[in-house]
């Protein structure tokens, strides 16, 4: 019960960091909103660990998956904070929920593991569900929907890297090496956009990476009462609070086709979780 309400909570609140990002990029480049996601991030994530787990300051075992599976989650958040500058934050994550399913077809072919037929029917019902949001020569597809997707299958190339790193090294110093490496990318790249802030931008960046970084500890903290696979389908209940703030303070509210893509895409979602678990048991 404790690993559930924790996930909820991180799933909860990571609905406000795409809201407070939708609004900075209103008026700022999206690139500075990740670069303080990720600058911010890494500060208050070395924070934390110094002060409640310092024996967790160790140098990365698996350096090199550290590294690819931090560039996967950096461009995951590229694409998605250009997607919600852009499109709606429902519609964003709708599509960036293609991640499990990209990630059990990447599951097969990277880490060999066993795909049976339901389970790749539920992958190819899930690319329909996709189909049902972007409805191709209904809608012109543009640069911030193939962002929204794109995002999805980085992040499930960083799902797999992750399942490679968790025998390997702490999950807090994993935390530290993503928020330092994207921090650190991201500072070459943001000069070429930058424009003076506000006092209040400087402080809604904050609050942004903040939150982002909370998020990120419950989710954490979830893992150690139980298995990362029986708490994947509680990631969906991250679309209730998305439609709230999208409507609230955007006026975005999911149309018909974004209801029904979703609809699909969760039940797929959710079914390939639980084929994992009964696999794993």
């Amino acid at each position: 019960m404790k690993a559930i309400a924790l996930n909820i909570s991180a799933w909860m609140l990571l609905p406000f960091m795409d809201g407070l990002a939708k609004f900075l990029s209103q008026d700022i480049h999206f690139l500075q909103v990740v670069w303080g996601r990720y600058f911010f991030m890494a500060f208050f994530s070395i924070i934390i660990t110094f002060i409640f787990f310092n024996r967790h300051f160790n140098f990365p075992k698996g350096i090199q998956i550290q590294i690819f599976r931090s560039l996967f989650l950096f461009l995951s958040t590229v694409f998605f904070f250009y997607a919600i500058s852009v499109i709606s934050l429902p519609e964003a994550l709708t599509l960036a929920f293609i991640s499990p399913i990209i990630a059990t077809i990447l599951s097969a072919i990277i880490l060999k593991e066993k795909v049976g037929p339901r389970r790749w029917i539920a992958v190819i019902m899930g690319f329909v569900g996709v189909l049902f949001v972007i409805r191709p020569g209904f809608n012109e597809i543009n640069l911030a929907t193939v962002a929204a997707v794109g995002a999805g299958a980085c992040y499930a190339f960083y799902i797999i890297s992750t399942r490679k790193l968790s025998s390997i090294d702490s999950p807090l110093m994993t935390l530290i090496f993503t928020g330092l490496s994207g921090a650190i990318v991201i500072s070459l790249i943001v000069p070429f956009f930058w424009t003076w802030l506000s006092l209040s931008q400087w402080l809604l960046l904050i609050s942004l990476a903040a939150i982002g970084t909370l998020a990120h500890f419950l989710l954490i903290l979830s893992l150690n009462y139980a298995e990362a696979s029986k708490l994947a389908p509680l990631a969906y209940s991250e679309i209730i609070m998305n439609v709230v703030i999208g409507y609230y303070f955007f006026g975005d509210f999911p149309n018909q086709w974004i209801w029904i893509g979703l609809s699909i895409i969760i039940a797929s979602g959710v079914y390939i979780s639980l084929r994992e678990n009964k696999k794993n048991r």
